[in-house]
Order: C-alpha cells, then structure tokens, then sequence
C-alpha cells in the first residue's frame, strides 16, 4: 500500500505537468517564437504598441526603412491581425522602440504585402 503522503504527491506533480502542458499549448496557438532576425519597415509610418491589439498603448512609432529586429510574431484572433514583435532603431534619431507593429508594415520578406504564417487553430 502506497503511503498517503506519497499519493498525494503524485496526484499534485501529475496536475502541475498537466498545467504546464495545457497553458505551454494555450500559449503555442497565439504566438510563434523564431530566431532574432531582421528586416526594415515597408510602409511609410507604423505605431508600435506595447501589446499586440489595436487598442493597446502605442511606445513609439516606426518609419519606413527604419530596421526591426524581430523575434516572435503573434495572431490576434478577435481582429484577425497578424504582429510582429521586435526592436525598431530609427535612423532618425536612433532611438530604440521596442513592441509590436502590424505584420504587413514589419514582415521578414521586406515587401507589402507578405506572405503570412497560417492562421492557429
């Protein structure tokens, strides 16, 4: 017979990887990390917002041919808008803007419109 304590033990680190595994899929089906590449801006100005939603504070804005340094893109369901998130350096004044901007405006293809990653389901 198994002790009590030891069963409770169990029943807790099967929850806990049960959590880990529901919450790392939940997470999987919005955004897609990929490696730190780069690219520049496509359309001629794009607001960089500190989430990725429309309606989210904007940290900065981001002009055309000024470079991006992305490192995950993520799906909004609710405005079935793909962003990009990443690092702006203007050429401007060579400030740093970090956040996430409309895929068509920071794409990894430099062009506009791009390709886009399929939608999660």
């Amino acid at each position: 017979m198994i002790p009590r304590h030891r069963a409770q033990r169990a029943v807790t680190a099967a929850s806990l990887g049960l959590a880990v595994t529901v919450g790392g899929l939940a997470t999987a089906a919005t955004a897609q990390a990929y490696n730190t590449d780069s690219t520049t801006i496509s359309c001629s100005a794009v607001k960089v917002r500190k989430a990725p939603s429309k309606t989210s504070t904007v940290v900065g804005i981001g002009y055309r041919h000024d470079k991006v340094v992305y490192d995950q893109f993520a799906y909004k369901k609710a405005e079935k808008t793909w962003y990009t998130r990443g690092t702006v350096t203007r050429k401007s004044d060579g400030k740093k803007v970090r956040g996430y901007m409309i895929y068509d405006c920071a794409n990894p293809y430099a062009t506009n419109p791009a390709p886009k990653p399929s939608i999660p389901k």
